[in-house]
């Protein structure tokens, strides 16, 4: 994705969605923490761990944006207008990424992995799944993708065992096309 120029983001009425930075590490660790739970499951691992810190995720928010600028892989922080709260992050990587490497990939359907060029990941803040802000944030996901990036195809993901995000990623008529499991036992699902 070296050769992509990424949107500066994207404006609703209701959120904004931008690159995140290291400077947004407080307001993240909020949303992180609320999340814990959820981000437990969605991560498939021990994110965030026991113990984490506005520090730790200084960090991780220094690394996300140093590959973002690189054109490694996306990450934007979702906030609300006036950028005082963050509602959670989007994530835009290729299907190629390193931390796929290692998956077995198992279509559910006759889709080919690799005639889809970029993986879609997000996350909101677990107080406003409620309200159905995940929900709103992907459907303003879809004509973003399509009209201010300059890809071919992508898939939405998330963990299988997330319940509340499988079920609401179905409930806006996207098709399970994919299985990925990795070597821990993970599996997650791709969606398009």
């Amino acid at each position: 994705m070296r050769d992509i120029v990424a949107p500066e983001g994207m404006r609703t009425d209701e959120f904004l969605l931008r690159p995140i930075l290291e400077s947004d590490a407080e307001l993240d660790y909020e949303a992180v923490v609320e999340s814990r739970d959820f981000l437990r499951i969605w991560e498939g691992g021990g994110y965030p761990k026991d113990g984490f810190t506005v520090e730790d995720n200084r960090k991780d928010l220094a690394k996300m944006e140093r590959r973002h600028n690189e054109g490694h892989s996306f990450a934007y922080t979702v906030m609300d207008l006036a950028e005082t709260e963050c509602f959670g992050c989007v994530y835009i990587s290729p299907t190629d990424v390193s931390w796929l490497t290692e998956t077995v990939v198992t279509a559910t359907s006759d889709a080919r992995w690799f005639d889809y060029d970029t993986v879609i990941q997000f996350w909101v803040r677990t107080s406003r799944l409620a309200d159905k802000l995940d929900r709103r944030l992907l459907d303003a996901l879809g004509p973003w993708l399509s009209d201010d990036w300059p890809i071919r195809s992508h898939v939405v993901m998330t963990s299988a065992a997330l319940t509340h995000q499988v079920t609401m990623i179905e409930g806006a008529g996207l098709k399970r096309e994919f299985e990925l499991r990795y070597p821990d036992g993970g599996v997650d699902a791709a969606y398009a």
